[in-house]
């Protein structure tokens, strides 16, 4: 009995290439998936939002009213011009008739300043600015003459033994007299022509937060002025 044995046979390329065209299988193509299907967007239903925010609130307490934060309304800022030249000055006065800016007692003719012996009198302009510290004051409004000098007499006696070197003097403007305002005329009489002036650095008219025209800073020295420094200084 023979033996079989296995050939073995070869093919060219050509050969093997026109077997696997005449063997291939072609498959069906796929069909094409379908679009989702779009829906319209629906209106929401006013009366079921409603029905919705009840059935969420339903176990929420309001606030009592005495719990709420009352908030005050911000002061009205004062008026700010783009606009030119003929509207800035209505500007500026609705301003100082509304919020006091711009107001000056230095430019009124009520505004009052001096100085004494040797005392340069830019001393009496930084005294009304505020420059000098003001310590205690003294109020003179509404008495008379004798009685509103014995009263600064007295109230300038304890500020120079209690070393006091700024102090207001409340006078008024005297808008009522006839003529000048006698009582803060005869206060700065007192104050540089009397006794007092040995003590008296400067004196000038306050500012509109202390009482104005009305009031009057006066700077006093720690020690009275000399003899010789009287004679040789001026009164300005």
């Amino acid at each position: 009995m023979k033996s079989r044995k296995p050939t073995l046979s070869f093919k060219s390329f050509e050969e093997i290439r026109s077997l696997l065209v005449s063997k291939s299988v072609s498959f069906p193509e796929a069909p094409p998936a379908p679009l989702p299907e779009v829906k319209p967007e629906e209106t929401p239903d006013p009366d079921s939002e409603k029905e919705l925010f009840r059935e969420a609130m339903k176990d929420v307490t309001p606030v009592p009213g005495k719990n709420v934060v009352e908030r005050a309304v911000p002061p009205p800022q004062p008026l700010k011009s783009n606009a030119g030249d003929e509207t800035e000055p209505l500007v500026k006065l609705e301003d100082l008739v509304r919020h006091g800016m711009g107001f000056e007692i230095a430019d009124t003719p009520e505004y009052i300043e001096g100085t004494l012996y040797r005392v340069h009198p830019d001393v009496a302009s930084r005294l009304h600015r505020g420059d000098y510290s003001i310590q205690a004051f003294v109020n003179l409004h509404g008495l008379n003459v004798s009685g509103a000098k014995d009263t600064l007499e007295r109230f300038l006696k304890w500020a120079v033994t209690t070393g006091k070197n700024g102090v207001l003097v409340i006078h008024g403007r005297g808008l009522s007299s006839p003529e000048e305002p006698k009582l803060k005329g005869k206060v700065v009489e007192w104050l540089t022509r009397g006794p007092w002036r040995k003590w008296v650095v400067a004196y000038a008219s306050a500012r509109s937060c202390d009482g104005g025209a009305g009031a009057t800073y006066v700077l006093l020295r720690r020690y009275p002025a000399t003899r010789r420094l009287r004679k040789s200084g001026k009164t300005h």
